[in-house]
């Protein structure tokens, strides 16, 4: 029954409509039959496609990774304490190891191989900022590496909107998203690094069970629990450290780190994208909008809808098995038929190359810039502009299918 199912779908009334969607971080084909016809329609019936970065684009992959390097010249080994660097070292050899028997048939089958896969995501650990390598080393869990080889929802979107030759674009930079990270002071991204290395520790010895896991967050998003903390923090694709068990003074640092990433990563970047949607919104008025982004950013305080509102938009939910209004666009005749989409497919080319994954877009779609930074609308309107112009790629977007690492929740709460 399409009514029973949850809907991440909000509708932007004007004609013809916009659309609000939210994303989640998990391979498409574990969600994508919860998602109601409604959702997919809109999709397919809007022209033009908006996602947080600017996917197609090989400027991301190369600002994602030069913003998680240090310094020239600077190795980790230079930077962090001994006794972490070692137990950092000792645990990505335990990954290493354990790797292939990690591995499924079916990711063997497409020929995605563990030494592959490990240096991928791993190869150049020693030249990263510490905080990137704590948000890696969440990502290189047995349950994160079965789940590579299958985009992510946000990226299956991606590509089915190039598929069907809409016109994409971004309402952010990768600059935004990674300052924010880089941002946090040295003695907080240690007591992070540890605690992450502390409940791998444990994991491994198994003395630890993961209280929200990448299942968690799958029953959350296709039961609906639209109010789930589980998803605020898949949108910020940070871990929550605040652990009951941690002495007062650690408690304050963990607190200090939770407080500045929601702040940064999520009521500024809402703040932010809802001016720079009202921007497009304004500038092309005859355009059906899809705007795909994560769920977390829908829900809670401060969402980017309350943001639309704010600017005199009327925004509503839109429940599975209410239809779908066409509005005005002119192009609906030429649209492809439901069935294009509506039946998930794994692209055949999805071996993500080493480059793709390295640059671990466990970043975030969280972004923000430096405070009172934020960028004028005119550059997502620039963006748009472009990217009509520019002549369609569609190879090369088989190269993300692995930048989305998710790292889901990982606290010891």
């Amino acid at each position: 029954m399409q009514s029973e199912l949850n809907s991440f779908l909000w509708t932007i009334k004007r004609d013809p409509p916009s659309y609000f969607f939210g994303t989640i971080h998990v391979p498409y084909t574990r969600v994508w039959d919860f998602i109601p016809d409604n959702s997919k329609e809109a999709f397919l019936q809007s022209s033009t496609v908006y996602f947080e970065l600017d996917l197609t684009d090989p400027y991301t992959i190369s600002a994602l990774t030069s913003c998680q390097m240090l310094p020239q010249g600077k190795n980790l080994q230079d930077v962090l304490p001994k006794d972490i660097y070692c137990r950092l070292k000792r645990h990505l050899e335990y990954v290493k190891l354990m790797m292939p028997s990690w591995m499924t048939p079916d990711q063997r089958g497409k020929g995605l191989y563990a030494d592959y896969l490990f240096n991928a995501i791993a190869g150049n650990w020693e030249r990263k900022r510490p905080v990137w390598v704590m948000l890696m080393v969440n990502s290189l869990t047995e349950v994160d590496i079965k789940s590579r080889g299958v985009p992510v929802l946000d990226l299956f979107l991606a590509q089915e909107a190039e598929r069907l030759r809409k016109q994409t674009g971004a309402v952010e930079k990768v600059e935004e998203q990674c300052h924010p990270l880089n941002g946090l002071n040295f003695s907080q991204v240690i007591f992070a690094l540890n605690q992450t290395l502390l409940q791998q520790e444990s994991l491994r010895a198994g003395s630890l069970q993961i209280p929200y896991t990448t299942e968690d967050l799958i029953k959350h998003y296709n039961c609906g629990d639209l109010s789930s903390v589980i998803l605020s923090h898949d949108s910020s694709q940070v871990p929550n450290f605040i652990n009951a068990t941690l002495p007062p003074q650690e408690l304050i640092t963990a607190q200090e780190i939770d407080s500045y990433l929601r702040r940064e990563l999520i009521y500024k970047r809402n703040e932010r994208i809802g001016k720079r949607v009202k921007a497009l919104l304004e500038e092309f008025p005859d355009k059906g909008f899809f705007f795909a982004f994560g769920a977390g950013h829908f829900m809670g305080n401060n969402t980017v809808l309350d943001v639309l509102r704010r600017e005199g938009y009327e925004v509503e939910h839109a429940p599975a098995g209410r239809p779908i209004h066409k509005g005005k666009s002119k192009k609906t005749s030429t649209q492809p038929t439901p069935s294009t989409i509506f039946a998930p497919k794994v692209p055949t080319q999805e071996v993500p190359t080493p480059e793709a994954i390295s640059s671990v877009h466990s970043t975030l779609p969280p972004l923000v810039s430096r405070p009172g930074s934020a960028h004028p609308p005119s550059g997502a309107e620039q963006k748009f502009r472009k990217k009509r112009r520019r002549p369609r790629r569609r190879q090369r977007l088989r190269q993300f299918s692995d930048l989305w690492v998710r790292l889901e929740e990982r606290s010891g709460e």
